[in-house]
């Protein structure tokens, strides 16, 4: 089993994570140091466009989504964070309720 779970994973991001599983990262070689410098440039640009948010939210409704992610296997903060970019993107759908 793997150690995440792949079940709310659309069809791109399972396929991106069938061709990561089967890299042998032993017949990798070790990026150079100017390669490297490169890397960690890319990685301080995209860090720099993520901007901080507070908000105030309700603790009972705070440990729930502490759960949630929990089960998820996520940091709170990360779950909160997929879940804005699911709804803002069309993937998350709301439940409908059966009428009885």
């Amino acid at each position: 089993m793997d150690k995440y779970s792949t079940e709310y994973m659309d069809s791109e991001e399972r396929d991106l994570d069938d061709a990561l599983n089967e890299i042998d990262i032993n017949t990798l070689k070790r990026p150079t140091l100017k390669e490297q410098k490169q890397f960690k440039g890319a990685a301080k640009q995209f860090a720099k466009k993520e901007t901080k948010m507070n908000i105030r939210i309700d603790p009972f409704e705070l440990d729930r989504i502490k759960e949630r992610a929990s089960s998820e296997g996520l940091k709170y903060s990360t779950f909160i964070k997929s879940v804005l970019h699911k709804y803002l993107t069309g993937q998350l759908v709301e439940k409908t309720q059966e009428h009885e």
